[in-house]
């Protein structure tokens, strides 16, 4: 197995303690399925060229430049030069601002995560700091430049090593409000809350990611191979959404179902366990025999 390559390379520092670590991605797209755009009537590939809005010329690349639009028509021209040296200077390192309770942290704010380990040397330090997180339940806010732009990173235990998510900044984050301003104030109670508290109930489980597949790819690597044995997939029909008055009826459906459920789970389970108790009884009874053989020639 080819080992992964850093994203990232630099130091980590809390206090006056200072140990080497690297990045690694920990999520990626690289496997979903990818495609080419064609031209439907040659069914050549095309390529993505830019033209200038107003003479329809293409300008090539050496001849492409940032603009940042004033008024209408209007720019400021930012060349490349310009550019690299407004972005902060990397010192590469991952400076510890604010240790924070695990607790407070809003997952609205996560980017992107990165595994972080110790590079070569500073495995005692990387330990310390990790085994003192896990101990105290904190997370770690630290700030570095990352890809040329200064960024904010929380950084987490995680198994034998730590996570370090880069966060949206403030005003990357839209606000809530708008999305749930035309959310009426409704009050649930009585059967219909009990019945879905019931639903709930009996539907628990625990977080498992290997069980969540990509439906999406399957149904792109479904269609693909149709395409390619010349078939058609059948269509499917779009699910009704639950109106108001039938609201009640369908949470008596889904609880009804779901006791259902649960009684074939045990029904199942009790008959596992007098399965698994049987031989057990056989093994008793065949033992007892010889016992029982014993006292009638000693009568």
């Amino acid at each position: 197995m080819v080992a992964p390559r850093a994203n990232w390379k630099g130091y980590i520092k809390f206090g006056e303690v200072t140990c080497p670590v690297a990045l690694y991605t920990a999520a990626s797209t690289s496997d979903r399925i990818a495609f080419n755009t064609l031209n439907r009537k040659t069914g050549n590939r095309v390529k993505r060229e830019f033209v200038d809005g107003e003479t329809g010329d293409t300008v090539e690349r050496d001849d492409q430049v940032k603009g940042y639009e004033m008024e209408n028509g209007q720019y400021v021209v930012l060349e490349p030069e310009e550019m690299a040296e407004a972005v902060p200077e990397s010192d590469k390192t991952l400076k510890i601002e604010a240790f924070i309770p695990c607790s407070q942290i809003d997952t609205i704010y996560f980017d992107k995560p990165y595994y972080l380990a110790p590079d070569k040397l500073g495995t005692d330090a990387f330990v310390l700091l990790r085994d003192g997180m896990k101990q105290e339940k904190v997370a770690a806010i630290a700030r570095t430049v990352l890809f040329r732009r200064v960024r904010t990173v929380l950084i987490r235990v995680h198994g034998k090593g730590l996570i370090a998510s880069t966060l949206n900044f403030d005003y990357e984050v839209r606000s809530a409000d708008k999305a749930f301003e035309d959310l009426p104030d409704l009050k649930i109670e009585g059967e219909m809350l009990d019945l879905a508290e019931h639903i709930i109930e009996t539907k628990m489980g625990s977080f498992d990611a290997s069980s969540f597949d990509d439906r999406y790819e399957a149904a792109v690597a479904e269609l693909v191979k149709a395409k390619i044995e010349g078939r058609s997939l059948p269509k499917r029909k779009a699910p009704a959404a639950s109106k108001p008055g039938d609201l009640l009826l369908a949470l008596r459906e889904s609880a009804g179902m779901a006791a259902k459920k649960t009684k074939a789970k045990r029904t199942a389970a009790n008959v596992n366990k007098g399965a698994a108790r049987k031989p057990a009884a056989k093994s008793a009874t065949a033992k007892s025999k010889p016992a029982t053989a014993q006292k009638r020639r000693a009568s």
